[in-house]
């Protein structure tokens, strides 16, 4: 116990004095994670959108394999962008592997199936007949997109959360596409790891008080948004 206390007071300590390591993983966690959601926001709204409206006959079967991909394990994704992105993969001569962008892909992969199913699910959720509603009062399809989204906010803002939740706290991938290289591809998660095996417990629990201080404090401000009576 009493290690676990001094743990504490060095890490605390760590933060206290704006560690200049520190603060820079976890600059890099908060631009590879935020990145990643923002980029599986941008893909996955307008397919959630399409799967939660339209109706044809691949439909269900995509969905279904929207779901199994919500509960593919982070270092399988990794696995399979590490496969591509490898020097022998297709996309070897890109040079990519082991860099941030390789990070920011594989988390990618592992928001986007989130992003589409709560897309989904909350534009599923709105009356089958109100665009044609917003239509016939004279909304635009641009006014009328808006609208929607305004009305399925909660859902919207709950695929943000779940996305970024998934990838600033996954460990798999970020190790298998980023190598965990100091001063370029090491975040939070990898770094807990590292100074776990190398037993600086101080430092690993710093990171883990800043990880979690980081991801609640942006859950935080995207519940009050979720929470807020529109106008």
């Amino acid at each position: 116990m009493e290690a676990i206390w001094d743990g504490l007071v060095e890490a605390f300590r760590l933060i206290g004095t704006g560690d200049g390591e520190l603060f820079s993983i976890a600059g890099r966690s908060l631009l590879v994670s935020g990145s990643a959601t923002a980029l599986a926001m941008l893909v996955g709204v307008p397919l959630g959108y399409l799967l939660g409206r339209a109706r044809f006959p691949a439909r269900t079967l995509i969905l279904a394999a929207v779901g199994t991909g919500m509960g593919m394990p982070p270092v399988v994704a990794g696995l399979v962008i590490w496969l591509l992105l490898v020097r022998s993969g297709p996309f070897g001569g890109f040079e990519l592997i082991y860099t941030k962008q390789a990070m920011i892909i594989a988390q990618f992969l592992i928001a986007t199936p989130l992003v589409i199913a709560f897309t989904a699910a909350s534009i599923q959720a709105l009356p089958a007949r109100l665009p044609d509603l917003l239509a016939v009062l004279g909304a635009g399809k641009l006014r009328t997109l808006w609208l929607l989204a305004r009305e399925a906010r909660l859902g919207l803002l709950a695929a943000v959360m779940a996305g970024f939740g998934a990838v600033v706290s996954e460990v798999g991938a970020s190790m298998a596409v980023g190598g965990n290289l100091v001063g370029d591809t090491r975040v939070l998660t990898t770094a807990i790891v590292t100074e776990t095996s190398r037993a600086d417990t101080e430092r690993a629990i710093a990171y883990g008080l800043v990880l979690l201080a980081m991801a609640f404090a942006i859950v935080a401000v995207l519940t009050v948004v979720q929470q807020r009576s529109p106008r």
